[in-house]
């Protein structure tokens, strides 16, 4: 049996790392955290590093600027993934030098997620949100580093809650609000399915340096679609309120930085489809995750959704 590669984990006690850093663990990677000194002040994120350290990471201490502590840690391993935020996009700059000093890193997984940036139409509205992203990319391209990119759209904890109901923490009973026709697609994925989706892609050769999509079935719908399937879980219809998209870019225009980006994201996906109008297979460097890990269990919208019925 082919020995599984050791993974770095940048991130491990954030929202998504945490699951990357546990999925390594599952799938029988030797698997590190980098972990900064100031994390033991936060009880949330002691209790992580509790339960990391019983699933069997192993923790390195050290930062995105300490490269010293970056070498050391980058040396031990075969694979690096990072799972900062995206306001902390650009500060893997100096891990790219390190990754590409070292010379033997297998796999880079930069912390792209969600959407593509080469693929999104909303560049000049989204306060560079998705240019930090592609600012890497082409970084990592351009130092001939070996990647895998995880293009896995809107995580289930984001906007599904309450419908793409903008401001609501709760799907609604009674009214809801449908941007454009609602018939554009948009995709929603758990973030541990999306964490199993990545330590899969790890070793596999038919991800190396590939944009890996995820659109699993049963997670790809239109807004009249979750509406539907919402109203037939409560026995109800719900009364419908469609705001163009005229209306939108109105909205968001009025409404002040960051509380615009909600409404921005719903633009992107909703209205110019960024999540679901171009063809993965005719992509020159995209391949379609789940139709690789057929065999990998996922939460569908559906499943999601029955959480949420009181």
């Amino acid at each position: 049996m082919e020995e599984k590669s050791k993974v770095l984990i940048i991130g491990a006690t954030g929202f998504l790392g945490f699951h990357l850093a546990q999925a390594s663990c599952n799938f029988s990677h030797p698997t590190f955290a980098l972990i900064r000194d100031s994390t033991s002040s936060s009880s949330t994120k002691l209790d992580k590093l509790r339960a990391l350290s019983d699933a069997g990471v192993q923790f390195l201490k050290g930062s995105l600027d300490d490269e010293a502590s970056l070498m050391e840690a980058v040396n031990q391993v075969d694979v690096v993934i990072c799972a900062v935020s995206s306001k902390q996009a650009l500060d893997q700059k100096l891990l790219i030098q390190i990754i590409k000093q070292n010379g033997s890193i297998k796999r880079f997984i930069p912390s792209e997620f969600g959407l593509d940036p080469d693929k999104v139409q909303i560049s000049n509205m989204d306060y560079d949100f998705y240019a930090r992203k592609a600012e890497i990319r082409r970084l990592v391209e351009a130092e001939g580093i070996p990647y895998t990119i995880i293009s896995c759209n809107f995580f289930m904890s984001y906007l599904l809650p309450s419908l793409v109901q903008p401001g609501m923490k709760i799907p609604p009973r009674d009214k809801v609000t449908i941007f454009g026709d609602g018939n554009t697609k948009g995709v929603f994925v758990k973030v541990s399915d999306v964490a199993d989706f990545t330590i899969s892609s790890l070793d596999d050769p038919r991800t190396l340096n590939k944009v890996v999509y995820l659109r699993p079935e049963g997670n790809v719908y239109s807004l009249n679609e979750l509406v539907e399937i919402w109203e037939c879980k409560i026995g109800k219809k719900l009364e419908k309120n469609y705001v163009s998209e005229e209306e939108l870019l109105k909205k968001i225009e009025e409404t002040p930085y960051p509380d615009n980006m909600q409404l921005i994201f719903i633009y992107s996906a909703f209205i110019k489809g960024d999540q679901t109008y171009f063809d993965i297979e005719a992509s020159s460097n995209g391949v379609d995750g789940s139709k690789l890990y057929p065999q990998l269990k996922h939460t569908t919208i559906s499943e999601f959704l029955d959480t949420l019925l009181e």
